[in-house]
């Protein structure tokens, strides 16, 4: 296979013919640290490379985040099958290493950690998963599966893809907006995979600058141990000016 041409936007989402994100056989593998599958677009950078630069406190909750992964406390085994796969389908997690977010979002519901408010149409958070582990289920029922961890993979992404569409309808359905479910859910998922220093490298994450602080406050300007891409052109804007923006933005 010829190398690929990372000056392509050809691995954004939002430009692929798909719409799905690029596989990470399509990114350059990892040559320094890790990242979520071992490929990204800064294949020499490893924020933990950074320690050093770190008080010590701060050094110790960085490494616990990838030396520690916590047990899951607050979900039963079988939420967890049906939840831990969601999760990965949700960040694109389809290979190890992958990042343990259900283990990090378990940690905080089983702490309650929660935002400090919820929607008026939605339940406490710890219930919204809870529902959501049997939402889940039903809507694969609808496809024909006898529950979501059991299905297809085509069934899983269709039930995933109506969950964050607000399509999905019957049972906890009626009872729970899908569209609201999302919103609470992909919050967490999210907030969850970026507090990750696997993840921090896949995006070029310079981590914590304290008591180091920054010094290169320009426009476009990167601090010498920043993550460095593997092009420095920007996808978007290259696509844009040689005509190829592909289909329309949602």
């Amino acid at each position: 296979m010829p190398p690929r041409d990372f000056r392509s936007a050809e691995h954004l989402p939002n430009l692929r013919p798909d719409q799905q994100p690029a596989s990470p056989d399509e990114l350059p593998r990892q040559r320094n640290g890790v990242t979520p599958q071992m490929h990204g677009r800064y294949p020499d950078y490893n924020v933990l490379d950074e320690a050093d630069h770190w008080d010590e406190v701060t050094r110790r909750t960085v490494f616990e985040r990838v030396e520690s992964t916590p047990s899951l406390r607050f979900f039963t085994r079988e939420e967890a099958a049906t939840l831990g796969i969601f999760c990965d389908l949700v960040m694109a997690q389809d290979r190890e290493p992958k990042i343990p977010v259900l283990n990090m979002v378990d940690a905080k519901l089983f702490a309650g950690q929660l935002d400090g408010f919820r929607y008026a149409e939605m339940p406490d958070d710890r219930e919204t998963w809870r529902r959501l582990a049997i939402g889940l289920d039903a809507a694969a029922r609808q496809h024909g599966a006898g529950d979501f961890a059991g299905a297809s993979g085509d069934v899983q992404m269709r039930v995933v893809d109506a969950l964050a569409k607000g399509e999905l309808h019957g049972e906890v359905w009626d009872e729970m907006p899908p569209s609201i479910t999302w919103k609470v859910v992909s919050r967490a998922i999210l907030s969850a995979f970026y507090s990750h220093p696997w993840a921090w490298n896949e995006i070029g994450f310079g981590g914590p600058a304290y008591p180091r602080g920054f010094a290169r406050l320009g426009v476009g300007q990167r601090e010498s141990w920043e993550g460095a891409p593997a092009f420095e052109r920007d996808p978007v804007k290259d696509t844009e000016q040689r005509g190829d923006e592909g289909p329309a933005r949602p």
